[in-house]
């Protein structure tokens, strides 16, 4: 019976393309990473193969250096982008301003906090971000027209005080799936994030009704200590274990070299 047990609660899926498989035209994914770092760069190119398009996309930002998301964006796969940070990335910008994708822009701390809230089962919050602002008032362009006008804007939120302050209501985010990458992760779906790398995965992966994890280094149940676990397994239905090459490809966005030591100033 154990034996059976254990088989069941195996999440371990082979390939990244089985693990995608079943996710539609036009599905919701909560998708992991901060800046280039911890991206679930492999399962979003396993959605780029098999063809998947018109997704709505919730994430910090959309990918960068033609990696991650932009692989999905620059295909015109996406059609909705609900993030904090445009960035440098100047197909994202473009689509935008031309009417071709619908983008939600809301605080980073507000993206954080509905999906944490999403996945604890809260269906809305107050907060003081965004108070005076369009983000409460509403009118923040959704989707351009292409002429420079817009022809779609956010609507307004609720407002309430409590205590002498103002905040503002706003609502969880679940999605149809969440795609994260982890450091480390056990057959059981047990994930360990690397530095930055957790600032988003575990809450997308919280908010995703079904959550495919891509996992650097995969270890047997038990091997991880549950003190350091990071995300239990309960969030998770599906791991990939990536290959030691895929593992490994980690891109550098901004990179920044100082000058070499002199001789004086080393000597002070």
């Amino acid at each position: 019976m154990e034996r059976d047990g254990a088989a069941r609660m195996d999440k371990v899926v082979a390939t990244a393309l089985e693990a995608v498989a079943d996710v539609p035209d036009g599905a919701s994914l909560a998708v992991g990473g901060f800046g280039l770092s911890g991206v679930p760069g492999v399962l979003i190119h396993a959605l780029y193969e098999r063809g998947v398009t018109a997704v709505s996309v919730v994430s910090n930002n959309c990918g960068a250096m033609e990696s991650g998301l932009a692989v999905l964006l620059a295909a015109g796969r996406i059609a909705r982008v609900t993030g904090s940070y445009i960035g440098g990335n100047k197909e994202f910008a473009r689509q935008y301003l031309s009417g071709e994708l619908e983008v939600e822009l809301i605080p980073q701390g507000t993206l954080a906090e509905r999906l944490r809230a999403g996945g604890a089962g809260i269906p809305a919050f107050y907060t003081p971000a965004g108070v005076g602002t369009q983000v409460a008032e509403g009118g923040l362009p959704w989707r351009y027209d292409g002429e420079g006008g817009v022809a779609l804007a956010s609507p307004p939120k609720e407002v309430r005080e409590f205590d002498g302050t103002e905040y503002v209501l706003e609502h969880a985010i679940r999605t149809d799936y969440a795609l994260v990458r982890a450091a480390k992760g056990d057959r059981h779906g047990n994930l360990v994030f690397n530095r930055s790398s957790r600032n988003f995965n575990p809450l997308a992966a919280m908010a995703g009704r079904i959550t495919i994890a891509e996992v650097e280094e995969l270890v047997e149940p038990g091997e991880i200590d549950p003190d350091a676990v990071h995300l239990p397994g309960i969030f998770v239905q599906r791991v990939v274990a990536l290959t030691p090459e895929q593992a490994a490809d980690k891109k550098i966005e901004q990179r920044t070299v100082s000058a070499p030591a002199t001789k004086e100033r080393v000597n002070g």
